[in-house]
């Protein structure tokens, strides 16, 4: 049964329990940092990155407890397989890319023949190199750190003896072999861009495709809106002209009803008003008889008019017939002798 693996180390160190039998422990090479010497003065503008000191108490590469019998894993400590596997995975990439970035990186050629490659000193300031570092022990008792100046800026004594190199033309460079991975490097890159403007292309051809989905979609959407949106609005209007014709019909209900009250009222009203109206007209005479109105109106009027007329006439007749009886007799006594008759 595997275990989980423990946590990582400082420097980059690792422990992994394969088994409860077996322990081992592995880590990735590293540069050895010298331990700075103490200096006299605190320099208060540098950083002090010097490593801590590591307590053994607390080191967990330290293995606590009984050595003779295998190690007790706990329950809740048992590894998950998915989490192994996946840094499995993930060690694997580290590791391809690391080679990777080490295939991709531009070497320096092979000497050609006779010659060797060596290293060169090309800093402004030479000084003289030997196999053998020289050291010095020294003690001494020194004081707290003092507050000082910064330091003035070191530039170290010229030493040893400069060496030239004579490269004839042509001698070096192969323009082949020097051409060779810039050309695959420039030919990578056209192609590695080629490949991530199709795939660009790709991307917005997907994109475009996903946008026509989606405005397709919301123009149905928004035509089903529309639809919904005519039916509550016609259901609206529906409603309303229902309600107005039902308030129209109330009113005109109401107003029957007012008519109708209003007419029984006035039928009651003048049940009695009538009667009385008539009898009062009846005695002044405003309901007569139309073939008495008009004898009395028409005939009777002519009738005395035509009488005045004859009898006027009679009258008249009477008078001149007297005017005449009266004049005769006059003559007669007067003359004795019969008037003329006038012309």
């Amino acid at each position: 049964m595997l275990a989980a693996p423990p946590p990582a180390l400082p420097g980059g160190g690792k422990t992994e329990i394969l088994t409860q039998d077996a322990y081992a422990f592995s880590a990735e090479p590293r540069a050895v940092q010298a331990q700075a010497p103490r200096k006299k003065y605190r320099d208060p503008y540098e950083k002090d990155d010097r490593q801590q000191k590591v307590n053994i108490m607390y080191d967990r590469r330290i293995h606590r407890g009984n050595t003779y019998a295998s190690p007790t894993i706990p329950l809740h400590a048992q590894p998950d397989p998915v989490e192994l596997q996946r840094q499995a995975d993930l060690k694997r990439r580290l590791r391809a890319k690391r080679r990777a970035e080490a295939a991709r990186r531009i070497r320096t050629p092979s000497p050609v023949e006779g010659r060797k490659h060596i290293d060169v000193q090309t800093d402004l300031y030479l000084e003289e190199l030997s196999d053998k570092i020289p050291e010095a022990i020294a003690a001494t008792q020194t004081d707290a750190f003092l507050d000082r100046a910064p330091s003035p800026l070191y530039i170290p004594q010229k030493s040893g003896v400069d060496v030239a190199t004579q490269v004839y033309e042509g001698e070096l460079f192969d323009f082949e072999y020097e051409v060779q991975p810039i050309l695959e490097v420039i030919v990578g890159k056209t192609v590695e861009q080629a490949l991530l403007e199709v795939h660009e292309e790709v991307e917005l051809e997907v994109l475009r495709k996903h946008q026509l989905e989606y405005e397709t979609l919301r123009n149905a959407e928004q035509a089903e809106v529309q639809r919904l949106e005519d039916a509550e609005r016609r259901r609206t209007e529906e409603k309303e002209r229902r309600l107005a014709e039902q308030i129209r019909i109330l009113k005109e209900q109401q107003e029957v009803a007012e008519k109708i009250a209003a007419r029984a009222f006035a039928q009651s009203y003048l049940s009695n008003l009538v009667p009385s109206v008539f009898d009062s007209l009846s005695t002044n005479g405003y309901f007569y008889d139309v073939v008495e109105k008009e004898v009395e109106t028409m005939f009777l009027p002519w009738l005395w008019t035509e009488v005045e007329k004859g009898v006027g006439v009679r009258n008249t007749a009477r008078v001149l017939v007297d005017d005449l009886l009266r004049n005769a007799i006059r003559t007669i006594r007067n003359d004795g002798r019969p008037p003329k008759p006038n012309p």
